[in-house]
């Protein structure tokens, strides 16, 4: 029978990973920081910002990372509205830019477009830092026990 794409890519890495003796625990934790880091609204830096943090958190490397590339569209979709609660924190008006717009700015001229979004990025992750917290504990307090019973299944298996 074959297997799909959420269960090769998804599924059996996290059970890989129990089976190598890693808590639940720590996987939850590395998965909820994956995705933290996933969305932050700076592209190209996440995969840097995941192995700083698998490091200093002690986290597994590979796993913090396969979350971080999963969730690469939603850092994409998520940068307006990032841009949008910035500016909202800080009183100014929000750049009049659509999705595909701010996905053209970066294709034609990254450096430009990170010179012209520098304070609007500023405010971006200032808005990212005031969410990241809750969402990580969310998501922990959320994956923890889903792991858990992946790991009673995998145990019996």
């Amino acid at each position: 029978m074959k297997r799909g794409y959420f269960q090769r890519k998804i599924i059996d890495p996290i059970v890989k990973l129990l089976r190598q003796g890693i808590s639940p625990e720590k996987i939850a934790l590395g998965m909820a920081v994956g995705v933290v880091i996933g969305i932050f609204p700076v592209i190209g830096s996440t995969t840097l910002l995941c192995t700083i943090a698998a490091l200093v958190l002690r986290l597994n490397l590979p796993a913090i990372q396969l979350v971080n590339y999963l969730v690469y569209p939603l850092q994409i979709a998520l940068l307006i509205p990032f841009f949008q609660f910035g500016a909202w924190l800080f009183g100014v008006d929000p750049l009049p830019l659509s999705a595909s717009q701010l996905i053209s700015m970066f294709k034609t001229d990254l450096l430009d477009t990170i010179r012209q979004l520098w304070d609007t990025t500023l405010r971006a992750i200032v808005a990212w830092s005031l969410i990241c917290l809750p969402t990580v504990t969310g998501l922990y307090y959320l994956l923890r026990p889903l792991l858990k019973k992946i790991k009673l299944k995998t145990d019996w298996s």
